[in-house]
């Protein structure tokens, strides 16, 4: 039976880490990013964490193509 062990650090602090340190990206190679530490995380989790995000007036999110975002740090 495995044991799942919690992560020190919430999934938005990582999200806000990386954006701080890779710059702007798009929401897929975020999520790609992410899925690397936090396996568990699925893409409708992620969805809900960048619009808590940026209702919280962390990130801002803008449109690209169709089912594309562009995801930037708020400084």
């Amino acid at each position: 039976m495995p044991i799942k062990i919690w992560k020190t650090h919430p999934t938005y602090y990582a999200v806000l880490e990386v954006l701080k340190k890779k710059g702007a990206m798009t929401d897929t190679e975020l999520f790609e990013y992410l899925t690397e530490e936090y396996k568990d995380l699925g893409f409708k989790d992620f969805n809900e964490l960048l619009m808590r995000l940026e209702i919280a007036g962390k990130i801002r999110a803008t449109s690209l193509a169709r089912g594309k975002k562009r995801v930037e740090l708020i400084t």
